[in-house]
């Protein structure tokens, strides 16, 4: 498991660092044959802060894909942030496996023991899932793409309103015609 949390306190120029210390650790563990790596959120507290989820996912890809190590491992990313189908979309686009909502499923437990006791856990989350899963299926087909493996990492998405010098080196590839934010603005 690797952590996607940072001391704020550092600002931009802590963001940076803890990125490269993620993608640092990355390339040990799979040089440590690791053949999962988790890059995890859950560490946040009041003084951690969490990277956002695509950032720390395109960023560990991306560094793997350059070491020429990322066919050995595969990626899970354990986040709060996950939510939406589109938010499961850009992930995987972005290279994730798996996906891990955590946040989602505590919330929907909170629903389920609040207003649906008759309904067990294990059926929330298994809905949950299914419906995610149609979701991710019906943006794929309407990109013509038939399988998860030939979406995950595909990148087929434009970047509006990031830096060039940003997505160059975090998000390598993808298109960008209007510029704007960079890591800075990220972390503030």
């Amino acid at each position: 498991t690797i952590d996607m949390t940072w001391d704020a306190s550092t600002g931009a120029e802590g963001l940076e660092m803890a990125i490269k210390e993620m993608c640092w650790a990355a390339t040990e563990a799979v040089l440590q044959d690791q053949n999962i790596l988790v890059i995890s959120d859950r560490a946040q507290s009041e003084t951690r802060v969490p990277m956002p989820a695509l950032l720390a996912t395109a960023a560990v890809h991306h560094h793997l894909v350059r070491q020429g190590l990322r066919m050995q491992t595969g990626l899970v990313v354990e986040t709060g942030e996950a939510r939406e189908v589109h938010h499961f979309c850009v992930l995987a686009g972005y290279g994730a496996e798996a996906i891990n909502p955590y946040v989602a499923f505590e919330t929907l437990e909170d629903i389920r023991a609040k207003k649906h006791s008759d309904v067990t856990p294990e059926e929330v989350q298994k809905n949950y899932i299914k419906a995610v899963g149609k979701g991710i299926r019906k943006v794929m087909s309407k990109m013509g793409i038939s399988t998860y493996q030939s979406y995950c990492g595909a990148q087929i998405f434009d970047a509006v309103g990031l830096s060039s010098e940003f997505i160059a080196k975090y998000f390598t590839g993808t298109a960008t015609t209007i510029e704007g934010v960079g890591l800075e603005q990220v972390a503030e």
